[in-house]
């Protein structure tokens, strides 16, 4: 069962020179900033209410988020919803026909299980399944 919107990532440059400009936005500090070498990212989550916004950068050329600003600008990149069970909305998700980029799931940051569905098959948006490690 898909709980809740978990957050919006936004793919940028330098977390260091984004996170004030999110900071005095949203009037909140960042509560966690963490590395996650699997996709070649760092990480900084601001809360917001039950959800969050997580500036994402890249650690090396061959991230992920390297490659979306080499096609594109700073700015929004995915939106990752919490998930019940991570291993059921796969399964769930590949017999209604989505793609997915993990085809199980793998660690990701903020204490989170995680899986990627390929943006061909969502009308051209990045979904990201979150799955809280208890």
């Amino acid at each position: 069962m898909i709980k809740k919107i978990e957050h919006l990532g936004i793919a940028v440059s330098s977390i260091d020179a984004s996170l004030p400009i999110f900071e005095k936005l949203l009037g909140k500090k960042m509560y966690k900033s963490e590395v996650v070498e699997s996709e070649h990212v760092k990480t900084a989550f601001i809360a917001l209410g039950d959800s969050k916004i997580e500036l994402v950068e890249a650690t090396n050329q061959a991230s992920p988020i390297a490659k979306f600003l080499n096609k594109n600008k700073e700015g929004f990149h995915h939106l990752a919803l919490d998930v019940e069970d991570i291993e059921y909305e796969i399964s769930r998700l590949k017999k209604e026909g989505f793609t997915l980029i993990h085809e199980s799931p793998k660690d990701g940051a903020d204490n989170k299980r995680i899986a990627f569905l390929h943006p061909k098959s969502t009308n051209g948006m990045l979904i990201e399944l979150c799955e809280e490690v208890h």
